[in-house]
């Protein structure tokens, strides 16, 4: 299926092909709502769903975007999942966790065959700063589960890089994707 994959860059609107049509939107985190729906309208998406980034207000998606944070949902017989925010790097904030309470949030969560998230693996497209790194208990739950297809926010870079048998991409700004390859 032809995917529009979109996070943390909001002008990336400007840059959408005037063709660019796609059956699902994704977004990864820290984008306006506003600019999510308007996304998905120009490229004429059948659905729309999200994951929340460490600058997202706390406040629900509006409808028709599906929040994905520790759930999962079929589309065209792909199964989606995902998980919020980015680690917790200051003492307050919305969407930051511990390292430690991902870990046990993802404990049960079950197999996808491709998982969305703000946030990157531990070790893969980390940069050397101390906001941009990411969740050792995602490294965890793809050796564990072993989805198709891991999508990333946070980093700010467009990168790829495999995990075992999981394609890991990292989004800046906008992407279209044919899920799963």
């Amino acid at each position: 299926m032809k995917t529009l994959v979109i996070a943390d860059d909001e002008f990336f609107i400007r840059r959408l092909p005037p063709d660019g049509r796609a059956d699902l939107l994704i977004s990864l985190g820290d984008l306006p709502d506003a600019v999510i729906l308007q996304a998905a309208e120009k490229c004429r998406c059948r659905e729309i769903l999200a994951v929340k980034g460490n600058h997202d207000a706390s406040a629900p998606f509006p409808a028709p975007v599906r929040d994905l944070h520790l759930k999962c949902f079929t589309f065209d017989r792909v199964t989606f999942g995902g998980f919020c925010g980015a680690w917790k790097f200051k003492p307050r904030g919305n969407y930051l966790f511990e390292q430690e309470d991902v870990e046990k949030l993802l404990a049960g969560f079950p197999p996808v065959d491709v998982f969305i998230a703000h946030n990157s693996p531990r070790g893969v497209h980390d940069r050397d700063d101390e906001v941009h790194l990411g969740f050792h208990a995602f490294s965890n739950h793809i050796a564990r589960t072993r989805p198709k297809v891991f999508l990333h926010g946070h980093m700010h870079r467009d990168l790829e890089t495999w995990i075992g048998g999981t394609r890991v991409i990292g989004i800046y700004g906008h992407r279209f994707l044919d899920l799963p390859e």
